[in-house]
């Protein structure tokens, strides 16, 4: 009888295909674990040599290997219990197959059915990154960005869970700037995709300071945190960094110099909305930290202007006509976005909490 064919009968008279059970198709169980077996043999050497890339190969051709024998023969859920059982009495000393583990790796040959992409990016990072992309993301697309910048940054996965968590894919390459106008096309694409919008501060806690020099000492105590946020490659230079302009004093919010951009990066921090002045303001010291602190091979120094809140468009037409590469974006400290929306829409605002005071 072939058991891809039966079916049953419930109480409605609906009818509908059964599983065959494990002693039935024992036949063809025994055969296909046995190559389970014969594949986990010959990847041994290649998974000491190579540990975690191989085994992430190794998973996915477990992996599709179920799906292709459940799609033929029709086999359940309970295959994979007898496999894990199995597979630890041939290979004893061997960790990463429990039932569990292996549920994973048909999830992951599901998800990534093109091998090449597999062995390109996700092998290149641990098992653990791969389930927390399983769980955390439901798109290919979103899936292989934060891989790919799991390898470039080098992230753990508890660090990779704070950047899914903080929405990093939606905010990249998103602040308002005139990179296109400033830059050669190449330079303002790579520029471009280093800032974002929002920037998130939440590592500043509920306490949030409404002075520009307070938030500054505050960035610089939780300098890691911040570096974490800002992105691979920003070195700290200083904080209310001192330039002398014709006898006038002048101070920098921020300083950081890019090692990949290879340039100095100004960073102007607001506690208020945009105001085209700003725009001026960040400007000039740009073109002092060209004139006085740029090495001859550096690159433009980049201005960035960090504000609680902006309108579009007078950002626009407030940036048009300046030559120095200059990105506005908001900033953001989001502790209350986990309270539940008509919670939070009922909380007061800091302006409505001191009229009360008054």
């Amino acid at each position: 009888m072939d058991n891809r064919n039966q079916m049953g009968k419930n109480k409605d008279g609906v009818i509908f295909p059964v599983a065959p059970n494990l002693s039935e198709m024992s036949d063809a169980y025994l055969k296909f674990i046995e190559e389970v077996k014969a594949e986990i043999q010959r990847q041994r050497i290649s998974v000491v040599l190579n540990a975690n890339s191989s085994m992430i190969c190794l998973y996915w051709n477990i992996g599709r290997a179920i799906l292709k024998k459940q799609e033929e023969e029709g086999w359940g859920a309970k295959v994979i219990d007898r496999m894990a059982k199995d597979i630890k009495g041939a290979f004893p000393e061997m960790s990463g197959f429990s039932p569990r583990n292996i549920k994973y790796m048909r999830k992951f040959a599901e998800s990534w059915p093109d091998f090449e992409i597999v062995q390109r990016v996700v092998a290149q990072i641990p098992w653990r990154t791969n389930r927390m992309l399983l769980d955390k993301l439901d798109s290919m697309e979103s899936r292989i960005w934060y891989a790919n910048k799991a390898i470039e940054n080098g992230w753990s996965s508890n660090v990779l869970d704070l950047q899914i968590q903080g929405g990093l894919m939606e905010r990249s390459g998103r602040s308002v700037n005139n990179f296109p106008a400033a830059l050669p096309p190449a330079d303002s694409d790579m520029v471009n995709q280093v800032f974002k919008d929002p920037y998130l501060f939440d590592f500043l806690g509920t306490d949030m300071p409404r002075r520009e020099v307070e938030i500054e000492r505050q960035l610089t105590e939780h300098i890691q945190s911040f570096l974490l946020e800002l992105g691979q490659g920003f070195a700290f230079v200083g904080r209310q960094v001192h330039l002398e302009v014709g006898g006038d004093d002048f101070y920098i919010d921020l300083l950081f110099y890019h090692l990949k951009l290879r340039c100095y990066v100004v960073i102007e921090l607001k506690a208020c909305d945009f105001e085209p002045g700003f725009i001026s303001q960040l400007n000039m010291y740009q073109n002092v930290v060209n004139d006085v602190l740029r090495h001859p091979d550096d690159q433009p120094t980049i201005g960035l202007l960090l504000v609680k809140g902006k309108n579009e468009t007078v950002v626009e037409y407030s940036l048009a006509g300046y030559k120095n590469p200059i990105g506005v974006a908001e900033w953001k400290n989001q502790i209350a976005k986990a309270l539940p929306e008509e919670l939070r829409s009922s909380l007061p605002s800091i302006e409505e909490i001191e009229k009360e005071l008054e």
